[in-house]
């Protein structure tokens, strides 16, 4: 700091008064790096204000200086923790290492999460669809009561659930005002989804079925770059397709079902790909509705039994008013409902004269709709905390598994399917998709949505 000294000689005064005067600037201002703890440098600003002056005297006269005893105090109180911009010491450096190491840490965590995710999701996906071949065993003549009792049963359990988390404070209030119109729409396209693969399931072959709800792959991707405005690589859009091929590849390998499409007709299939446009616009409204949630509660994330309660909700009330259309798909005339529901009851439960070969009920169909569940839920985890083409890869991966595990022994079953020819053909292209696509994501490409909107506001 500079200062200037001036004397003032009084002339003929006896005593010479000197007068010393230090002009410091008004304030002195330091720009410093501050921390909350002293052991942590962040980056910052601070103003440091010296607030103590005093008043000297210098030879009978007087000046205002800043006191070395003040600003020495100042610098004790500071200590370690304060340092001028620009010096980059080794503390400040080792914080922004810190700070790295602790977003290479957050991410690996994050991708760890989603792997043990995605690897449930297949696991359900697998006992889903080898026990839902066990639970027509005894249910044979009466997949349609399975099916209603599957919707209906969830919204008690989901509901039941979702109670006892609301009282242990897990869902919040907040969580349940959320508006309804999203729960409704999903429930409705949950609804015309089963509606319309009941009405193609009973005409198509059940080896089709599989190649085409590879259309379900290529709906997801379309709508989530129209809807959430995710962009993807060439990469990834190649993993997507070498996961839809080895399936294909895989099922459709000696079942004959190209012949089967043939003589089922255009229509059928059609309709069959329709049902998976509303399953993929069913997933990307979900995920809509976790973006919305997290926007609107602040960053918390909405619970996943209330997206779960609320959607099987409107879903079943829309079974209810599609029940003359969907009994009619399954050969059973609205007017003999009544009965079929009670005769299909009775199976269910194995007792009366009518449990005669319902051999395997109630654990075969009781099991199949806790396996059912459990994959809705981690299907549903996994799309809120990954995205939705990554929950539809995960669960794409059990149809390989489950093709491998008819082709064992399995009890009710009898005589195992024999393996397709091109099934390791088929499983290797798909794992190279997987591959693939896991690979640009780890590179930090993976779907991103720089411009989601809120559809719902």
């Amino acid at each position: 700091m500079k200062s200037c000294a001036r004397r003032l000689s009084a002339g003929a005064v006896a005593s010479d008064l000197q007068f010393r005067i230090r002009t410091p600037r008004p304030f002195a201002a330091e720009v410093l790096h501050f921390s909350r703890n002293c052991g942590e440098r962040r980056d910052g600003i601070a103003l440091r204000l010296s607030e103590e002056r005093r008043l000297r005297a210098v030879g009978g006269g007087a000046a205002w200086e800043r006191s070395p005893e003040g600003a020495e105090a100042e610098k004790e109180k500071v200590g370690a923790c304060s340092y001028a911009i620009g010096e980059r010491t080794a503390s400040g450096g080792e914080f922004h290492r810190t700070a790295e190491i602790e977003r290479r840490e957050e991410g690996r965590r994050r991708a760890v999460e989603v792997v043990v995710a995605a690897a449930m999701t297949v696991v359900f996906g697998v006992g889903n669809r080898v026990l839902y071949k066990l639970a027509l065993v005894p249910l044979k003549h009466y997949p349609f009561f399975l099916a209603q009792f599957a919707t209906f049963g969830y919204v008690v359990v989901y509901f039941s659930i979702l109670y006892l988390r609301y009282h242990a404070g897990i869902v919040t209030d907040e969580m349940l005002s959320m508006p309804k119109a999203p729960f409704l729409a999903v429930g409705l396209l949950e609804a015309l989804a089963a509606a319309t693969g009941m009405a193609a399931g009973a005409i198509l072959s059940g080896a089709s079925i599989p190649i085409l709800s590879q259309t379900f792959l290529v709906w997801q991707i379309l709508l989530s770059v129209i809807f959430l405005g995710r962009r993807y690589r060439v990469n990834q859009l190649l993993g997507c397709f070498l996961v839809a091929i080895g399936v294909i590849i895989t099922v459709a390998s000696g079942s004959g079902a190209g012949n089967s499409l043939k003589e089922a007709g255009i229509f059928w299939s059609l309709l069959m790909i329709l049902s998976f446009l509303f399953q993929a616009a069913d997933t990307v409204l979900k995920e809509v509705i976790f973006l919305d949630a997290a926007r609107k509660l602040k960053g918390n994330s909405v619970d996943l039994f209330v997206v779960n309660s609320f959607g099987s909700a409107f879903q079943a009330l829309f079974i209810c008013l599609l029940l003359p259309f969907l009994s009619k798909l399954w050969g059973v005339p609205f007017s003999q409902l009544p009965n079929y529901l009670k005769d299909g009851a009775a199976c269910f439960l194995n007792i009366g004269t009518l449990s005669s070969g319902c051999d395997g009920a109630p654990l075969l169909p009781l099991l199949f709709v806790i396996v059912n569940m459990g994959f809705n839920i981690s299907l549903l985890h996994l799309l809120k905390i990954s995205s939705g083409v990554v929950s539809c890869l995960a669960s794409t991966f059990s149809v390989p598994i489950s093709v491998y595990l008819f082709t064992l022994p399995l009890p009710y079953l009898g005589v195992a399917s024999s393996l397709p020819r091109g099934f390791v053909a088929g499983t290797i292209v798909l794992v190279m998709g997987l591959l693939i696509y896991a690979w640009t994501s780890s590179e930090g490409s993976s779907d991103t949505s720089p411009s989601e909107s809120n559809l719902w506001s």
